[in-house]
């Protein structure tokens, strides 16, 4: 396992991490046994997986419950935990109020990456009254860096101008081989200042799997609501994947170890695959200690150079 600095000041973590939105429960219809969770986190810790990613909004909070009894049962200092608070709990007082309570519910004294989980289009709080509240918690102690989710370009540039003395050492966003979109602006900006990039959705909720295609759809909640699904996107997939396997049958790997490790190779990205089990766990930590080489990066630039991938119903 490699480890990367967050940003310039943030913390050390794996080169791949584990995010827990599988613990949400039926928020997002998935179902989920605890203890498969746990067993997640403790087949992470021992393929030296560091970083583990969950919210407030996850299960309302019952994701961080369930990162709190593995914090507990496997060790605090064995992970970084990153958390975000609720996109609608922005205003100065309530961020706070927001901070204590995933402390409790983690069980912690610091949350080492605290992140924005999105910039609130309704209630239109401004920035200055947010980041100055995740700065007076950066100054207590009470979390170790600050990061962002979902931001652009725009909201990068206002939320870094009002901190006085840190600095956005993170931005998560949505990035994999199929959906590229911050490459055109988020990327650019993000690797200029030396902002690392969490990827959530790195196989594309399954897509990079090599599971599904136009005959083989998925029958749980993503035929519902993801339109990377739809019979005109799977046949693309189904190309890409095509070259993924090829890559992953001559390197002993699996197709989402291969779209996991084209995202390490980016420079400046850290994925973060959700695991619902400790099988799936071990999976995503075989994404990292090992390299694609040029050649194999050029074939799956050429694969993906014509997407045209459409999201309309």
């Amino acid at each position: 396992m490699e480890y990367v600095t967050l940003g310039k000041t943030g913390p050390k973590v794996s080169s791949v991490g584990i995010g827990a939105m599988e613990a949400s429960g039926e928020q997002f219809g998935q179902p989920y046994v605890e203890d498969d969770i746990l067993n997640a986190m403790k087949n992470s810790k021992a393929a030296g997986v560091t970083l583990v990613d969950t919210a407030e909004e996850y299960g309302r909070g019952n994701s961080e419950r369930v990162v709190g009894r593995a914090l507990k049962e496997i060790g605090r200092e064995n992970f970084v935990v990153a958390t975000k608070v609720y996109g609608q709990h922005l205003r100065y007082e309530e961020l706070q109020k927001a901070c204590a309570a995933s402390l409790e519910r983690l069980g912690i004294d610091a949350i080492d990456l605290y992140q924005v989980h999105w910039p609130d289009p309704w209630e239109q709080v401004p920035f200055k009254y947010t980041f100055k509240a995740l700065e007076k918690l950066y100054d207590e102690g009470k979390i170790r860096a600050i990061g962002v989710s979902n931001f652009a370009v725009r909201d990068l540039e206002e939320a870094r101008s009002l901190l006085s003395h840190a600095d956005i050492v993170s931005n998560q966003v949505r990035y994999n081989l199929l959906q590229r979109e911050i490459e055109e602006e988020v990327l650019p900006y993000c690797k200029k200042n030396s902002i690392s990039i969490l990827a959530w959705a790195p196989i594309a909720s399954g897509a990079l799997s090599g599971k599904y295609s136009r005959a083989s759809p998925p029958q749980d909640h993503r035929k519902t609501y993801a339109a990377l699904f739809n019979q005109e996107n799977l046949a693309q997939v189904e190309q890409v994947n095509k070259v993924l396997a090829g890559i992953a049958s001559s390197r002993g790997k699996t197709v989402s170890q291969v779209a996991l490790n084209w995202l390490i190779a980016q420079g400046g990205v850290v994925p973060i695959p959700g695991a619902r089990n400790g099988t799936q766990a071990a999976e995503n930590a075989g994404a990292a200690g090992w390299n694609l080489n040029a050649s194999e990066l050029q074939a799956l630039k050429e694969v993906t150079s014509e997407l045209k991938l459409n999201y309309f119903p």
